[in-house]
């Protein structure tokens, strides 16, 4: 029986949720085979380099085929979910099987022998490797595969290294691979980063022995392997940890703990090691008295018009940086290397630290310049409550002009922040203190803060960056400057 795969199944890819991102990682799924979805319909929640998208499918069906497992890093452009748009049109399947998910449709080893046109699901990694030419049906003989043909390099992972005596369906998957029987060893199991941890220690995949669930490669396989007094014909132990603790000298279970960097994690720290090494940073600071700005949030929580909005010293900060931007537009710009040019910002778009539970992002509010005390309440409660939720977009996080960080939330006096990339400026804020301070000739008990703030000293000189300082500082000593100077 034959049909047209490609017009009854097809396949989702990751997207570019961003702009440049080149790989997510699946966080949840919310389908399974079998379930029925429409166009529109929200399948998973991805974790990008700084957000957690819900991804959307873009057809009617039902699900044929989940390719990779919760957890699993995906590069754009993969496809990581098969739809069946025309369901009960016959036996045929996809040309691609799923790659990674252990509740594929189940096919019957008769079925498999008769017609092994599609990659056999295997449960964790990327799949069958795809041969040199484009997969047409074959039937191989009993015990037989076809002639070897060349897989394709990095395309994925193979048969498990620890695998039961083979069953149809796993002599159809090294047929797939081109390995035809016995002719050439599998392929290790293990996902793209373990692979790179594997070349940069100068380990062979090929002599590790794996102990993930079948047969896959893990990190800590890749320690063990590494580890000096490792043993490298050990059995597959239940727990990796205790794989590689046994051996060693110290016991690296306990003492040490390896945490993957992928996620925001990775983006910041490619982020951060990108601005402190680019541009030159200064920090420049002021202790303040801030007891009437206080008072002005007290009476501001008490206004009808501010009812149901989030008001608290940060907001008129960001109020009181804007005000300072608008009087010294020349720190709200940004460095073109490339270009050689100074680009100059007629927008504010205000950045804000934000610490979550997935690590440091930074959200910006749109045009803050332009927005009322109420709008901007309202933006900043919205952009806090999405940022703690762990619903993000990317786009709210790009575009960004000069930001602010509360590191005073934590009770540190201050910092020296590090500039958000393509930002000339950044303002940090520490604790508000009750603390003595000369007020009228006399000593008082004052409420006092110290700011900090960061700039670029390729285009924001010393004069201008005291300048802003200086007056963020003036308008929260003082805060009738808000109408005075706005």
């Amino acid at each position: 029986m034959t049909q047209d795969t490609s017009l009854r199944f097809r396949e989702f890819k990751m997207p570019d949720v961003g702009e440049g991102l080149t790989e997510a990682e699946i966080l949840k799924w919310y389908v399974q085979p079998g379930d029925t979805v429409t166009d529109g319909q929200v399948v998973c929640e991805v974790e990008t380099a700084k957000a957690a998208v819900e991804l959307p499918i873009p057809y009617d069906g039902i699900v044929h085929a989940l390719r990779f497992e919760e957890g699993t890093t995906v590069d754009v452009g993969t496809s990581i979910i098969t739809i069946d748009v025309a369901p009960g049109g016959g036996d045929a399947a996809p040309d691609d099987q799923p790659e990674a998910q252990t509740k594929a449709a189940p096919v019957a080893p008769a079925a498999e022998e008769e017609a092994p046109k599609g990659r056999q699901p295997v449960l964790v990694g990327y799949g069958v490797a795809e041969t040199s030419s484009k997969r047409r049906p074959r039937k191989p003989g009993a015990g037989q595969g076809v002639p070897a043909q060349p897989a394709a390099e990095g395309a994925g992972s193979h048969q498990p290294q620890a695998a039961a005596p083979q069953s149809p369906a796993a002599a159809i998957q090294a047929e797939m691979n081109g390995h035809g029987g016995t002719a050439a060893l599998p392929r290790p199991l293990a996902k793209p980063p373990v692979r790179k941890l594997a070349k940069d220690l100068g380990i062979d995949l090929a002599t590790v022995t794996p102990t993930g669930p079948d047969g896959i490669i893990t990190r800590e396989d890749v320690h063990a392997a590494a580890a000096p007094a490792a043993a490298p014909a050990q059995a597959p132990a239940p727990e990796p940890v205790a794989a590689a603790a046994v051996p060693a000298p110290v016991a690296a279970g306990t003492r040490e703990t390896r945490i993957p960097v992928k996620g925001v994690r990775k983006a910041t720290a490619a982020a951060m090691v990108g601005s402190a090494f680019t541009a030159p940073h200064v920090t420049e600071f002021i202790t303040l008295d801030v007891t009437r700005t206080m008072k002005l949030v007290d009476e501001l929580k008490a206004d009808k018009d501010m009812a149901g909005l989030r008001v608290n010293p940060l907001l008129l900060i960001a109020r009181a940086l804007l005000v300072a931007i608008k009087r010294n537009p020349g720190v709200n710009a940004a460095w073109d290397e490339a270009g050689q040019e100074i680009v100059q910002k007629h927008y504010v778009n205000l950045g804000i630290a934000a610490a979550t539970p997935r690590g440091l992002i930074v959200p910006n509010i749109k045009d803050a310049h332009d927005k009322t005390l109420p709008e901007l309440a309202q933006a900043l409660g919205e952009l806090v409550g999405t940022a703690r939720e762990g619903k993000t977009t990317p786009a709210a996080m790009q575009g960004g002009t000069v930001t602010i960080t509360n590191v005073g939330v934590f009770g540190v006096d201050t910092g020296t922040p590090i500039l958000n990339p393509g930002e000339s400026a950044i303002l940090a804020v520490g604790a508000i203190k009750l603390q003595p301070w000369v007020h009228k000739g006399k000593v008082k008990p004052r409420q006092v803060t110290t700011l900090a703030l960061s700039f670029d000293h390729r285009l924001v000189d010393g004069e201008l960056g005291s300048k802003v300082l200086a007056d963020v500082a003036a308008v929260l000593e003082n805060p009738k400057r808000l109408i005075t100077w706005a």
